[in-house]
């Protein structure tokens, strides 16, 4: 029922929750995601008990949505793409039917990401790369300016790799699964080291973290780290594994593909949530509270970083393990206060839960990375994942990631008009 308050007119009806989610054909949860986004104002009920949202505003965003959906396109339908490695369900993922937090938690990252790509564990499973290929990365991430970002440096180390490898054409799965065993390490060795006089362990985890933090790698926060990369392997079709799919449909060799998921990840949209959620929990930190520090995102008008995601109506799954993993971390108490500090403020007008972000936020700030450290651990780690779906993909018919356009531009007309 919409309710009308006392000495209001009709322009200015309120709609429930339930209300809101029925007109504008969501979950309850996405509805709060768009007030977490500014694209919709809420009022807490007299009761405090509920929200209750403008109807015009939300008549007015449904009409956006269905004409940014298109007269071809049914509301809410979406690309779709038969995969074999990635299932999300409720507040929970799988890696080939397996639990992925689960695996990530019990296996190394290397371990599971040979699940992803085999459907076997290798128990030690490690990597390790060619001097050549080690040599060409650093060579062309050194000649970089200073301020190049760790994406600008990734991409550019798997391009100088691809050029020292002649076999790089070969998409054949031996020869795709041997490329993707020794570019993430090269990957890593690429990138500058922060630590003085760190030297390379075993694992990349190990390796990761001399390039991440100046502290020595303690053997909780490396625990951490080396889930977080499991964690972060692969998550469905996100924006880059899309990219990736689209370039290996065209048959675009293994560095190709990869480094077309690096380009979709710089973007603002996609590969910068980390880093935001870093800075925020600084600012809090800084502050003593939380609250002043939402208020001031909100009052300008940005969306709160490492707060709810579209595919889980309660709390990520990858957050809550590291969360765990992060409470026997000594150093991380005064981050993880915040974050929590961070949920509980922004929960008094929105239901959102924390994400991956804040999660591995927590990690970089107690452990003096910088804030683009979370970019480079998820660029890593889902480098493994894009690998899959380049190799799933080179198994389908080529160039079938070819949608149709629709043309909306100006009639057809014979001859040029003056």
């Amino acid at each position: 029922m919409r309710d009308q308050e006392p000495g209001r007119g009709p322009a200015e009806r309120r709609l429930s929750t339930k209300e809101a989610a029925e007109l504008l054909g969501v979950k309850p949860e996405t509805v709060y995601a768009y007030v977490s986004r500014g694209q919709l104002s809420s009022r807490r009920t007299a009761g405090g008990r509920g929200s209750t949202f403008d109807a015009g505003e939300v008549e007015a965003l449904a009409r956006r949505n269905r004409r940014d959906s298109g007269p071809s396109q049914a509301p809410g339908a979406e690309l779709s793409v038969r995969t074999r490695l990635t299932l999300i369900e409720e507040d929970r993922y799988y890696y080939r039917g397996a639990d992925a937090a689960e695996l990530a938690v019990r296996h190394s990252y290397e371990e599971v990401a040979e699940w992803l790509w085999t459907g076997r564990i290798r128990p030690g499973a490690a990597f390790t790369a060619p001097a050549p290929s080690i040599d060409a990365a650093r060579r062309a991430v050194d000649a970089l300016p200073a301020h190049a970002g760790p994406t600008d440096r990734l991409r550019v180390a798997a391009v100088a790799a691809a050029v020292a490898d002649p076999l790089r054409f070969d998409l054949s799965e031996d020869a795709v699964l041997g490329t993707a065993r020794t570019l993430i390490p090269t990957l890593v060795a690429a990138l500058p080291t922060r630590r003085p006089g760190h030297r390379d362990g075993r694992s990349v985890a190990q390796r990761l973290w001399g390039r991440l933090s100046r502290l020595p790698a303690a053997e909780a926060p490396l625990h951490v780290l080396d889930t977080t990369l499991g964690l972060l392997v692969d998550h469905d079709l996100a924006a880059s594994t899309l990219a990736v799919r689209v370039a290996a449909s065209a048959r675009a060799h293994t560095y190709a593909a990869v480094s077309a998921g690096l380009g979709v990840l710089e973007g603002p949209l996609h590969g910068a949530a980390s880093g935001l959620a870093h800075r925020l929990l600084l600012d809090v930190l800084e502050q003593g509270s939380a609250a002043p520090v939402i208020a001031e995102e909100l009052r300008s008008g940005r969306r709160v970083p490492g707060l709810g995601h579209r595919l889980y109506p309660g709390e990520d799954p990858r957050a809550r393990v590291l969360f765990a993993l992060l409470e026997d971390v000594p150093e991380a108490a005064p981050a993880l206060a915040a974050a929590r500090d961070i949920v509980a403020t922004t929960a008094r007008h929105a239901s959102l839960h924390a994400n991956v972000d804040l999660a591995l936020a927590v990690l970089t700030v107690s452990c003096g990375m910088a804030a683009s450290a979370g970019e480079t651990v998820f660029a890593v780690a889902r480098t493994a994942g894009w690998i899959a779906h380049a190799l799933e993909e080179y198994g389908e018919r080529p160039l079938r990631m070819r949608p149709s356009g629709q043309y909306v531009g100006a009639e057809p007309v014979r001859g040029v008009r003056e």
